[in-house]
């Protein structure tokens, strides 16, 4: 489906309808007043925004005229709800993806899957990067990998969807690059705390059958 390029306040919108839907699921779809809050939301934003609940109100009624917002039904206060990945046509993943991409602006592949972590957990940093190839590949693009900036060591990505990005140079990789992030290694320990957490739990769960059963269990 062709759509229109989005202004800053409808891809916030949007943005916080997806997030919102999986961190405070009992307040989905969201009213009015709740989703302003969100937009307005002075943690987790870039860049911050005051937008009035009448602005708000008419981001959404825009959407709504391009079938990505609907209004709930069974309320007497009007609530909200997105349909972002419907009408785009993507996966989950990469709804959670953009979302992140609007709440936030540019962020490299290791802070997107930290970030996404209550939206989808991402296995590790290549499967988030898979689906932001799928999405940069499409016709028209959805997403662009952006040049990394001076002293940087990580490109970020940049969604689309309100057009091309300001100071925005596409990616290009160099020769032999491979280069690993400060977030990569963040993501890599923090991956590697949790196997190491599971490994254990499953040592005491088979001394705890070893004894059941009177086996004794050979020292590694």
């Amino acid at each position: 489906m062709s759509l229109r390029v989005f202004t800053p306040l409808e891809a916030r919108v949007l943005g916080v309808l997806v997030e919102k839907q999986a961190t405070v699921p009992d307040s989905y779809p969201l009213s009015l007043n709740t989703l302003t809050m969100g937009c307005n939301q002075k943690t987790a934003r870039d860049p911050v925004m005051n937008a009035t609940e009448a602005e708000v109100l008419s981001a959404a009624d825009s959407l709504k005229a391009m079938s990505l917002v609907f209004e709930g039904s069974g309320s007497r206060v009007v609530r909200f709800e997105h349909n972002l990945g419907r009408v785009l046509g993507v996966p989950s993943q990469s709804v959670a993806l953009l979302a992140l991409l609007m709440l936030r602006g540019p962020l490299t592949a290791a802070e997107l899957r930290l970030y996404t972590e209550r939206l989808h957990r991402f296995a590790d940093i290549s499967s988030v990067e898979g689906f932001l190839d799928e999405l940069a590949e499409r016709e028209p693009p959805l997403v662009v990998k952006l040049a990394r900036g001076a002293g940087a060591r990580e490109a970020r990505w940049a969604h689309l969807l309100c057009g091309e990005v300001a100071g925005g140079t596409p990616w290009v990789a160099s020769a032999g690059e491979q280069s690993v992030s400060l977030g990569e290694l963040a993501a890599l320990k923090a991956e590697q705390t949790r196997l190491a957490a599971e490994v254990q739990t499953l040592k005491e769960q088979l001394g705890q059958l070893a004894a059941e059963l009177g086996v004794t269990l050979k020292a590694p």
